[in-house]
């Protein structure tokens, strides 16, 4: 097995390519990952969610990871990993472009909404909160490729 880092651009394109990625963030020390389904512009991840854990947590400590990766043929892979920093979009003046921005990048995807969008029990009407988007501010990018 060969193992090589991957460029900037390489990272870039990986991140690009996909649709799919997995969510990291901490709060007084436990990380959680999830996975969610996000678009990727010029050093910016957006997405989508429903409040929960994530939300608050990113809220509570906004420096957050996020990995994607591709499996090819036989054991060839490629990852990549950004670093960043959490960045809420609210329903909001001074949001509303960037906000807009967010929701036409991920609603070029008919499945954008998933998995953000669904809970495992539905909350009553009374207790529904609002969607929420958001984008990650990418600060550093790296990644590996292996193969035969």
């Amino acid at each position: 097995m060969h193992v090589r880092t991957l460029s900037n651009n390489e990272c870039t394109a990986l991140f690009a390519t996909n649709r799919v990625g997995f969510l990291a963030c901490a709060k007084d020390g436990q990380p959680y990952v999830v996975p969610i389904h996000y678009a990727f512009e010029t050093r910016h991840i957006y997405g989508f969610s429903m409040p929960g854990r994530k939300i608050e947590w990113m809220r509570a400590s906004p420096l957050v990871s996020m990995l994607v990766d591709e499996k090819g043929e036989g054991r060839r892979w490629k990852c990549a990993i950004a670093e960043g920093r959490f960045e809420e979009l609210p329903d909001q003046i001074g949001h509303s472009a960037t906000r807009s921005h967010a929701w036409s990048l991920l609603s070029k995807h008919f499945d954008w909404w998933e998995p953000g969008g669904l809970k495992p029990e539905e909350p009553s009407l009374s207790d529904r909160s609002p969607h929420i988007f958001f984008r990650i501010s990418v600060d550093r990018l790296s990644g590996r490729e292996g193969s035969e």
